[in-house]
């Protein structure tokens, strides 16, 4: 479903959503470079997902937001042929489908674990790509759809398969807000903005504008490719990360090197160096981190703790493990010695050595 500006109810300026940053930066990032291939948003309701989504299409000239709704078929996302006019000798007749007229802006799909999996990777490999491709029985058509992918997804209802997941540029996973003033300053900025949405965007206008300006003056940065040499630090930065991650194959390497020349033109930076690298890597590690690698960090950390008191004894013997087995298994009780007393019938039981005499009853 593709919705003009014109028929858009007023949107809730990009620059007014707060305690989100890092939705806000992955956003901000995927727009930079599509090429990263989208951003997939986890999170419960009402965490500004669509929000983000919508805001973010506003900031681009001229930028269609499309909706993929959950019933689409493969013709209503990629197009189709009309195969009859083209056998009889004339010209391809293509009906455009979704992500044609997605190009140029940010295709959202909501709960996009719920998708076919046909779906989603035809959806991926054109956001990868930026191209799609429609074959039908021998005749092929092709068409640019450079777009921003958005997919937002509940955990609760399910996830995507690891191989999708992989196949999705960023990730972020938003928690609720439970800071009270930060809770209280959204609830105040929603409910003004539903009050009176034009004198709510009236006051954010000048940071609207000086916001799309950055935007676009980092994509004439980062579109010049003579600006970001690969450096050897940044380079082994992003493969250190990766490598610690456990990720499989080298698409992390790639999207994690993309994503930091995005967040380094976004700075105005010079140079892709490797605090860049440092600072995407969870955006782009999140999804595909193995859990044994998750396990392993926490394990180090543990470790690197000192011993404290409650857990040493004066003695210098440490305890700590004695309290982990006792928290794991609750009413654990170490071994105690039991006396025990062997009976004259036990003995009568035993072997006899050769010579040794008979213990008779009394």
């Amino acid at each position: 479903m593709t919705t003009s500006p014109s028929e858009l109810p007023p949107l809730f300026p990009f620059s007014a959503i707060a305690g989100q940053p890092e939705l806000r930066l992955a956003l901000l990032l995927a727009a930079l470079d599509p090429r990263i291939g989208g951003v997939l948003v986890e999170g419960p309701r009402g965490t500004a997902k669509s929000t983000g989504a919508r805001a973010l299409a506003e900031l681009l000239p001229s930028a269609p937001f499309v909706t993929l709704p959950l019933g689409a078929t493969l013709e209503h996302l990629v197009g189709t042929l009309d195969l009859q006019q083209a056998l009889a000798g004339n010209a391809v007749r293509f009906a455009p489908g979704l992500l044609a007229r997605a190009h140029g802006g940010v295709l959202y799909v909501d709960e996009i674990n719920l998708l076919p999996d046909a779906l989603v990777d035809v959806l991926l490999d054109a956001a990868a790509s930026g191209v799609n491709v429609i074959e039908r029985d021998g005749i092929s058509h092709s068409h640019p759809a450079r777009f921003v992918l958005v997919g937002t997804m509940n955990p609760e209802e399910g996830t995507l398969r690891p191989q999708l997941l992989d196949r999705l540029g960023l990730c972020v996973r938003l928690d609720n807000v439970s800071d009270v003033a930060l809770r209280q300053s959204i609830v105040r900025a929603r409910l003004a903005f539903d009050a009176d949405p034009h004198a709510f965007r009236a006051r954010y206008a000048d940071e609207q504008q000086q916001l799309s300006h950055r935007l676009q003056s980092a994509m004439h940065r980062l579109n010049d490719a003579n600006a970001w040499p690969l450096t050897d630090d940044a380079l082994q930065t992003a493969s250190e990360l990766c490598i610690e991650a456990h990720v499989d194959g080298m698409r992390a390497d790639l999207v994690l090197l993309r994503a930091a020349r995005a967040f380094a033109a976004w700075n105005d930076a010079k140079e892709l160096l490797p605090e860049h690298v440092h600072a995407v890597s969870d955006l782009v590690l999140a999804h595909r981190r193995k859990p044994s690698a998750a396990a392993q960090s926490q394990s180090m950390q543990q470790q690197a703790k000192p011993p404290s008191s409650a857990s040493s004894r004066n003695d210098g013997t440490d305890t700590t493990s004695q309290h982990n087995d006792a928290d794991n298994d609750w009413g654990y009780l170490p071994p105690q010695p039991v006396p025990v007393q062997r009976s004259t019938d036990a003995l009568q039981l035993l072997p006899r050595r050769a010579g040794e005499p008979t213990q008779k009853k009394a």
